[in-house]
C-alpha cells in the first residue's frame, strides 16, 4: 500500500491547529441523477442501515435507488436556493463564523474548515486541506448534539479511514456529543424565547429529534437516551410544565419499529386532546435541511391543521447565529486550548533541519 504523506513540509512554518466541523451531506442538485450517487453513497453505509450486506445490496440497488431518487428530487427542490442544499450553505456559515471566532482567540495558530459525511466536501478531501494548511493537531467536531452510531459513529469511520491511508497521523480529537453542554442548552432556550417574543407563545413545546430504528437503542446506542435529557435541560431552563412540552422522533424509514413517539401521529392526535397551538423545535440538528425545513416546516404543519390545529409554527435550528457560533468556539476552545502552548521555535526548528541536510519544503 501507498501511503499519502506530506512532501511540502516546511520545518520553517509554525504548527497549527485543525477544527474540521462535519454534517451529514446533501446532493450536489435537487435532481434524480444527483440523488441516485448520493442515496447510494449514504443509504450503503453499514452504520446507517444494520441489514446483512448481501440481503441489503440487493433492496438498494434493485428497488430503491430506482424509486427513491425521484421522490426525494422533488422533495429537495421545494427546499433548494438560488445559492444551493441549505444544509450546505448553513454549514459553511458556520465554518466560516467559527474561523472568525477562533481567530480572535488565537490568532493564525487555527484553521476551520467543513465537510460532508456524504457527498462533497468530503471528510478525507478536507482532512488533506487542513494538513497542507499546516495542522499538526486536528479536532473533528461532527455537529450532532446527541451521539448516534449512524450519524457520528459513522463520522468516526470516515475519519479512520483516512487515517489508515497517511503516512503521518496528526494529532486527533473526537468530539462524540455535546446534548447537555450549558452553552449548548443555552442557546438553544435562548432561541425559544427570543421566538417566543416575536411570536407569542403555545400550548405545547413539541422537541422533534430524527429517529432511528428501536433496535439501535435495546443494543446499547444512546441516542435516546441523550434526546430526552436535552429535553429535559431546555424545558426546566424555560421553566416549563411538564404539560407544556413534549419528545418525538421523525422520519423514520423501512416497516421495523422506530423510536416513538412518531412526530407525525403525534401531532395528529394532539389536537383531539385539546391542544390548538405547538411550537416545533428540532434540537437534534445543528442546520435547517429537508428534514426540518419540509418535514416539519411544511408536511407536519398541514397534518397539524388538518387534524383540527389552529396554530402551528417552526423554530429554526441554532443554524450561524451568533449565539451557536461562540458555543462552537467555546466548545472547540475546551479542547484545544492546551494544544496551543508553543513548545517549538519554528526558526530554531528550520535551522536543525538544515543542519541535518534537510533543504526545506519540496
Amino acid at each position: 500500500m501507498r501511503y499519502l504523506g506530506s512532501p511540502g513540509f516546511d520545518h520553517g512554518q509554525a504548527p497549527r491547529v485543525g477544527v474540521l466541523i462535519t454534517n451529514l451531506g446533501t446532493p450536489e442538485a435537487p435532481t434524480r441523477k444527483a440523488l441516485r450517487p448520493y442515496l447510494k453513497q449514504f443509504l450503503s453505509d453499514p452504520r446507517v442501515v444494520e441489514v446483512p450486506r448481501l440481503l441489503w445490496w440487493f433492496i438498494l440497488n434493485v428497488i430503491i435507488l430506482n424509486v427513491r431518487p425521484a421522490r426525494s428530487a422533488e422533495a429537495y427542490e421545494t427546499v433548494w436556493t438560488d445559492d444551493g442544499s441549505p444544509l450546505l450553505l448553513h454549514t459553511r456559515d458556520q465554518a466560516e463564523g467559527l474561523q472568525v471566532a477562533l481567530r480572535d482567540r488565537y490568532g493564525d495558530r487555527v484553521v476551520v474548515d467543513f465537510a460532508m459525511r456524504y457527498g462533497e466536501p468530503s471528510v478525507s478531501a478536507r482532512i488533506q486541506a487542513l494538513i497542507e494548511a499546516g495542522a499538526r493537531k486536528l479536532l473533528l467536531l461532527p455537529l450532532y448534539p446527541q451521539y448516534s452510531g449512524p450519524t457520528t459513529g459513522s463520522t468516526f469511520d470516515a475519519v479512520a479511514e483516512d487515517f489508515r491511508a497517511r503516512r503521518w497521523l496528526p494529532d486527533l480529537r473526537f468530539v462524540s456529543c455535546y446534548h447537555d453542554h450549558p452553552g449548548y442548552i443555552a442557546a438553544l432556550a435562548d432561541s425559544v424565547r427570543a421566538f417566543r417574543a416575536e411570536h407569542g407563545g403555545a400550548q405545547k413545546l413539541v422537541f422533534s429529534y430524527h429517529g432511528e430504528p428501536l433496535r439501535y437503542l435495546e443494543e446499547g446506542d444512546p441516542y435516546h437516551c441523550q434526546c430526552h435529557k436535552t429535553t429535559r435541560l431546555v424545558a426546566e431552563a424555560l421553566g416549563l410544565a411538564e404539560d407544556e412540552y413534549l419528545t418525538s422522533f421523525q422520519s423514520r424509514f423501512g416497516r421495523e419499529e422506530w423510536l416513538q413517539p412518531y412526530t407525525d401521529e403525534t401531532l395528529k392526535e394532539l389536537p383531539a386532546q385539546g391542544v390548538k397551538s405547538v411550537q416545533v423545535i428540532c434540537p437534534g440538528f445543528s442546520s435547517d435541511c429537508l428534514e426540518t425545513i419540509e418535514e416539519i416546516g411544511e408536511e407536519n404543519r398541514e397534518y397539524f391543521l388538518e387534524a383540527g390545529g389552529e396554530t402551528y409554527r417552526y423554530i429554526p435550528c441554532l443554524n450561524a447565529s451568533d449565539a451557536h457560533v461562540a458555543f462552537l468556539a467555546d466548545l472547540a476552545g475546551e479542547q484545544i486550548d492546551d494544544w496551543l502552548v508553543e513548545r517549538t521555535d519554528p526558526a530554531a526548528a528550520a535551522e536543525r533541519a538544515a543542519a541535518l541536510g534537510y533543504s526545506g519544503a519540496a
